[in-house]
């Protein structure tokens, strides 16, 4: 079992940044891939930014260049900086991990925290 916690949502205006955190625990020593989505009002989960343990980072074209994922392993942290937030931007964020099994993928998610830009 894998628990993921994000953090570090709130309100910012146009232009804004903010950086979310997603706290890992239990059996993330089997997690290859990480990634962050998002689901806006109406609108379908997305993919934000994913990247397999060790390797690089694909990012949504329209985050590309704004915003950047990292992880601390020593913290068993994930982050999101988000820089020159838009009003589009606006959603609940959430944290994604995944292990490959016998039986297939096994994904973990988080609970979500909630991203609103406005002036």
């Amino acid at each position: 079992q894998v628990q993921l916690v994000e953090s570090g949502g709130g309100l910012v205006q146009p232009g804004g940044s903010l950086r979310l955190s997603c706290a890992a625990s239990g059996s993330i020593f089997s997690i290859d891939t990480w990634g962050w989505y998002r689901q806006g009002p109406g609108k379908e989960r997305e993919l934000v930014a994913t990247a397999r343990t060790g390797g690089s980072t694909y990012y949504a074209d329209s985050v590309q260049g704004r915003f950047t994922m990292s992880r601390d392993s020593t913290k068993n942290t994930l982050y999101l900086q988000m820089n020159n937030l838009k009003p589009e931007d606006a959603a609940v964020y959430y944290c994604k991990a995944q292990y490959p099994t016998n039986w297939g993928i096994k994904p973990y998610w988080g609970q979500g925290t909630q991203v609103t830009v406005s002036s």
